[in-house]
């Protein structure tokens, strides 16, 4: 039976509608070439990633970018941290501003408390540099819908990250 017919879930989405799969990863390419030539690092762009797939509850955004936060130097302690990232002190302020950054573009609308944060991330960061975190996180944020919706898998992997067949 196809991805698209099997009646026990829902159709991946992105191969139910490959022309649309294709434009988002299109989009993420150039929100990713953006970033950088804005200064946002690699590791801050998957602290984004990683922290807004952990708000979305999507497991295979979580998985994969878990992997390359580690794979882009983030250390694994700031990642098993994520989740109380504002009461450690193993973050600096830029990796604090785009966590925030994050926080605020995947739990909408904004209240007082987030806006007073992005006010500081902005800060932190600059203009154009805070732009780009914020496109960073809308992007993931998309990925993270698809994702969730299509009911996409994680395959297991062993403790070197190779797939286990």
């Amino acid at each position: 039976m196809s991805e698209l017919a099997e009646p026990s879930r829902r159709p991946f989405l992105d191969k139910a509608v490959p022309e649309a799969w294709r434009a988002v990863v299109a989009f993420s390419a150039v929100v990713r070439a953006a970033a950088e030539e804005r200064g946002l690092l690699a590791q801050e762009s998957e602290l984004i990633k990683v922290r807004a797939s952990q708000l979305n509850g999507c497991s295979f955004c979580l998985d994969l970018h878990s992997r390359e936060a580690r794979e882009a130097g983030v250390p694994q302690q700031q990642l098993d941290l994520l989740p109380a990232w504002r009461e450690t002190g193993v973050l600096g302020d830029r990796e604090r501003a785009v966590l925030a950054v994050a926080e605020a573009a995947t739990v909408l609308p904004l209240d007082d408390g987030a806006a007073a944060e992005l006010s500081g991330a902005r800060a932190v960061l600059g203009d154009a540099t805070f732009a780009a975190a914020e496109w960073v996180a809308v992007a993931i944020n998309a990925f993270n819908t698809i994702s969730v919706l299509s009911g996409h898998p994680v395959r297991p992997r062993d403790h070197e990250g190779a797939l286990v067949r």
